[in-house]
C-alpha cells in the first residue's frame, strides 16, 4: 500500500468538512503556534488544494491561489503556494511534486503566451530545496542575483503582507508566529546541512524557527526548468 499513491487537485470551495478537518489535523501535527481556525482561515483564501493519499489515508497536501495581475504593463499569472505538509513516513515520495508540476503545465497551457510565476513564502529548508530541484533560475539564489525577479517578488509580497514584509531582508515576519515547524522536524540533519541550498536558507532566514518566511519567486517555463521537471511540465502544457 505504501506505493498506492493518489494525488488530485480539488477546488477549495468544494472540499467537504471532513477533508478540511483532516488537512488541519495533519498540518497541526507538524506546525506549532497555529490552530485549526487559523488554518481554515488561510485555506479559504486559496483557490485549490492538491491532496495526496496513500490508499484511502490523506498523507499530504499543498494549497495554492492562482491569479492574474498586470506587471509593468504586461499581464502575468501567479501560482501562490500556501500550506504544504507530508507525513514524515512518506517524505521520499515524488507524487505530490510531480502532480503539482503537471498542474502548473496545464495552467501554462491555458495561456501559453502569458508568463507564469511561482510565488511562495518558505519557512523550512525542505521546501526551499524544491526550487533548485525544479528550476535553473529563481529568487533568492546563493550564487546569482535576479534583479527583475526580486522587484516582482517585492511587489507581490508587499501586496500580500504589507508592513509584515521587509524587502531589504526578503522576509515576512509576522508580529506573532502564524505557524512554524515543530522543533522535532525543523532542524536539518548533518547530510542536509552539507547541501548548499540548505545552508543558504538557514543564513538568509535565521528566524524560521519563529515563523519567519522567506519570499521566493520562480518563472515556470520550459526554458527555466530542469530536464525531468521540463518533461513533466511539457507533457501537461502540450
Amino acid at each position: 500500500m505504501k506505493n498506492d499513491y493518489n494525488a488530485r487537485f480539488e477546488p477549495v470551495i468544494a472540499l467537504p468538512d471532513s477533508t478540511r478537518r483532516a488537512m488541519a489535523a495533519l498540518y497541526l501535527r507538524y506546525y506549532d503556534s497555529s490552530s485549526e481556525a487559523l488554518f481554515q482561515s488561510d485555506l479559504e483564501r486559496k483557490t485549490e488544494a492538491l491532496l495526496l493519499y496513500c490508499g484511502t489515508e490523506l498523507i499530504g497536501f499543498t494549497t495554492q491561489e492562482v491569479y492574474c495581475r498586470n506587471w509593468r504593463g504586461q499581464n502575468i499569472h501567479v501560482i501562490y503556494s500556501g500550506d504544504t505538509v507530508v507525513e514524515q513516513a512518506y517524505w521520499g515520495q515524488q507524487a505530490l511534486a510531480f502532480s503539482w508540476i503537471e498542474r502548473a503545465g496545464r495552467i501554462k497551457q491555458e495561456n501559453p503566451d502569458i508568463p507564469l510565476y511561482w510565488f511562495l513564502i518558505v519557512k523550512g529548508h525542505r521546501t526551499y530545496r524544491y526550487l533548485p530541484a525544479f528550476a535553473l533560475k529563481f529568487h533568492p539564489h546563493w550564487s546569482e542575483s535576479c534583479g527583475t525577479m526580486k522587484s516582482l517578488a517585492d511587489c507581490l509580497a508587499g501586496e500580500k503582507f504589507g508592513a509584515d514584509y521587509d524587502p531589504k531582508k526578503g522576509i515576512v515576519a509576522f508580529p506573532e508566529s502564524r505557524g512554524h515547524l515543530n522543533e522535532k522536524y525543523a532542524y536539518p540533519t548533518a547530510d542536509e546541512q552539507s547541501k548548499q541550498a540548505v545552508r543558504f536558507f538557514l543564513q538568509r532566514n535565521p528566524g524560521y524557527l519563529k515563523g519567519h518566511e522567506m519570499v521566493c519567486l520562480c518563472e515556470l517555463s520550459e526554458q527555466n526548468l530542469k530536464p525531468l521537471t521540463r518533461r513533466i511540465f511539457r507533457r501537461s502544457a502540450r
